[in-house]
């Protein structure tokens, strides 16, 4: 009798290769595909699946979970890793490694099987993830000790069974699609010093081939998560759509960066993320309004602790669980419009509004209705300054 695996299939280079080789080593392939906004044609997916050798493709819809429980409490927390990276591919494991699970225990699957390589990210985000919703489960890595030890030799092993791709020698980059952004690696990316084609990009323009005529759209935000534009309710996944469509014609987005990699090498990467980067700054211009100068200053490290958790593979951990209680209370006046300009390769906030606004101008301005006391700042600094008082003072002559 074989053995039934479940594997996290994308339909790229790495899987298809994956279902064949399962396949042939005697197991019943059951592939898995989760739909988190990638908007691929799954019905060509199904074919390649099935011709490769798969007993069975599910495709799961989990753009809504993956919005809400993942994209949205990331975007409240502000996680960003190494201050570029928005964690795009890195949400997305553990809700695949979930339902995958899930999807193991209806076909009564005892192993499951994933595509990553033994030197990247994603192996440790899926193994923690499925091991913290179920251990019992065997899982499989077969890139971390198959014979196939390049991607040249993938295509070529490709070719020779027949599975149609759309990578090539010429263009061999690994692309990972989803709602909130794409990672881009491999190829000639992999030299530090060699610029970025402009045909890597999908959701981007150039810049330079950017709108001349700027254009300035209001946010709404309640409790921390996105609402409306221009004063227009609409479904979280629309909102997303429809920043990523207008900052990506201005070539807002891109990020190209050499990151630490959790197993302890570098790796140069290249992100487009236009709609995080337009609602992370939103939402940073709003939290300075609101937010007191302690709670703002105490969550710069939970913000960086987040985001390492969710690169590591970590999600499914109590210190996260205990970091969203936090975050969330923080969020709980996160509440106002703010405004954006979009011009070439920039989108910049130029105005914030909350009823829950701790600025008040009376105290900041300069100019008639000014009521700070200024009087009152020698005696404050007096007070900060005493224990400094002569502290250089030793050892001069």
């Amino acid at each position: 009798m074989k053995k039934t695996v479940v594997l996290a299939y994308s339909g790229g280079l790495d899987t298809s290769c994956l279902v064949k080789w399962l396949s042939e080593k005697g197991f019943e392939v059951i592939a898995y595909m989760a739909d988190i906004g990638q908007e691929k044609d799954y019905s060509k997916y199904k074919k390649r699946a099935l011709a490769t050798g798969a007993k069975k493709l599910i495709v799961e819809d989990l753009k809504k979970s993956f919005i809400r429980d993942y994209i949205f409490p990331s975007l409240k927390a502000n996680a960003v890793y190494e201050n570029q990276y928005f964690l795009a591919t890195a949400l997305s494991r553990p809700l695949i490694a979930e339902n995958m699970v899930k999807c193991a225990h209806r076909e009564g699957a005892g192993y499951l099987a994933h595509g990553c390589t033994g030197k990247g990210n994603d192996q440790v985000r899926f193994e923690i993830s499925i091991k913290a919703v179920d251990p019992k489960l065997k899982v499989l890595a077969p890139l971390r000790e198959w014979e196939l030890t390049t991607r040249e030799s993938e295509i070529e092993y490709a070719k020779s069974r027949g599975i149609p791709l759309e990578v090539t020698k010429k263009k061999p980059y690994s692309i990972d699609v989803n709602l909130w952004g794409i990672s881009i690696e491999g190829g000639s990316l992999e030299d530090p010093a060699v610029a970025p084609k402009d045909d890597i990009y999908r959701l981007t323009t150039s810049p330079s081939r950017a709108p001349k005529a700027p254009t300035v759209i209001r946010i709404s935000f309640v409790g921390g998560v996105p609402q409306k534009i221009d004063g227009k309710i609409l479904s979280a996944e629309n909102l997303i759509r429809r920043l990523s469509d207008i900052a990506g014609r201005y070539g807002v987005g891109r990020s190209d960066m050499v990151e630490n990699r959790l197993v302890g090498i570098k790796s140069r990467e290249i992100y487009e993320a236009p709609a995080a980067t337009v609602l992370f700054g939103a939402h940073r211009a709003l939290e300075s309004l609101v937010l007191d100068r302690e709670h703002m200053h105490y969550k710069s490290g939970v913000e960086l602790k987040y985001a390492e958790l969710i690169y590591d593979g970590l999600w499914f951990t109590p210190l996260r669980k205990s970091l969203d209680a936090f975050i969330d209370a923080t969020q709980r006046k996160v509440t106002g419009d703010v405004k954006v300009k979009f011009t070439a390769g920039r989108s910049d906030v130029i105005s914030r509004s909350s009823l829950y606004s701790l600025y008040k101008k009376e105290l900041a301005t300069y100019s008639s209705g000014d009521k700070f006391d200024q009087r009152l700042a020698k005696g404050f600094i007096d007070l900060m300054g005493l224990p400094y008082h002569g502290c250089e003072a030793k050892g001069r002559n």
